[in-house]
């Protein structure tokens, strides 16, 4: 029986997907690749065992190129070029990026108890303060406050999905770990 490899772009997405199928009660039966960047997904695809399966996740803004290197490795059929041809392959786009979907699902208030836990709510908040970010909704403000500090992207995800019930794991993460099943009971 053949693992599949779910690929995603970093850490944080891989720590996220873990957290989801902890929090789903999931038996994450594949090999999770963190990329270092989507831009590797190229030479990631063109290196693989064809036996194995592969899906992954990705950013809406990465669409084409997610697009062109999955149709160079032979996995997309020609004309597929939408994100619903893309999910059929197995990669699911985020709207935004993962913590955009994260924060959504979530909704601000469960994000700022997750802060709290974490002894960042006193930073948040002065973050909060700075000029630049007051004419910023809340949600806006947790998406850049994710990436202000070294490490703090790599848990945030991970951290505020841990911390959701089963039935608030954002979309993408979802139809990724219910590819990630199927295609494992077949493998």
């Amino acid at each position: 029986m053949t693992q599949p490899v779910v690929l995603v772009e970093g850490e944080s997405d891989r720590l996220a997907l873990i957290a989801a199928a902890r929090v789903r009660g999931d038996d994450l039966r594949a090999e999770v690749v963190a990329l270092g960047g989507i831009t590797n997904l190229r030479a990631w695809l063109e290196r693989r065992d064809p036996a194995v399966p592969v899906l992954g996740l990705y950013d809406a803004a990465e669409l084409r190129y997610v697009v062109g290197a999955l149709a160079a490795g032979g996995l997309l059929p020609e004309g597929g070029t939408d994100p619903a041809a893309v999910a059929r392959c197995g990669f699911f786009g985020c709207e935004r990026d993962l913590e955009d979907e994260v924060i959504r699902a979530a909704g601000a208030e469960r994000v700022l108890q997750t802060l709290d836990a974490r002894g960042e709510l006193a930073l948040f908040r002065v973050f909060q303060g700075q000029p630049a970010q007051r004419v910023r909704s809340v949600e806006a403000q947790l998406h850049r406050f994710a990436s202000t500090a070294s490490g703090r992207k790599t848990v945030f995800a991970a951290d505020v999905v841990a911390a959701l019930p089963p039935d608030r794991i954002p979309d993408p993460l979802g139809a990724l770990l219910d590819a990630v099943a199927v295609v494992a009971a077949v493998s």
